[in-house]
């Protein structure tokens, strides 16, 4: 049950602005004997909570944009959110991406994308990116 843990830590804190990478962790207790799809869940519902945290952070940090310590300048700030119009919440299916990932749910918060909705297409992608991770190793015969 410690791995199991321990791959939910790694997943939540990989969805955060914090940098990490649970695939790492999850491919090595792949290749050991831990349930698959256990491991696929632990990973999902650590991946998708860390984005819901940068999702609150958006949401509440926006009321400070104002304030020097603010993470986003006016310019970049008004760029984020014309791309997130452009594009809309179906981008949040990319949420698992590396670099751009923690920004779009960071960015979502701030444009006030309703929570369940946020949620939905956010598990729904990052649920994909390691069901993709376990089908692979399980191709490649290492399961």
């Amino acid at each position: 049950m410690t791995m199991y843990f321990a791959l939910f830590l790694s997943a939540f804190l990989s969805a955060t602005l914090l940098p990490g990478s649970s695939e790492v962790l999850l491919v090595s207790l792949l290749t050991q004997d831990y349930d698959p799809l256990a491991l696929w869940v632990y990973a999902t519902a650590g991946n998708t909570l860390g984005s819901v945290v940068n999702w609150v952070l958006g949401r509440y940090l926006l009321h400070f944009q104002q304030r020097r310590w603010f993470p986003l300048k006016p310019a970049s700030l008004h760029k984020a959110q014309r791309w997130f119009q452009r594009y809309g919440v179906w981008s949040l299916l990319l949420a698992w991406a590396p670099v751009i990932g923690d920004g779009l749910t960071f960015i979502a918060g701030m444009m006030r994308v309703r929570f369940p909705l946020f949620v939905v297409l956010t598990a729904l992608g990052k649920g994909l990116r390691y069901a993709i991770i376990v089908g692979l190793m399980d191709y490649l015969g290492t399961l």
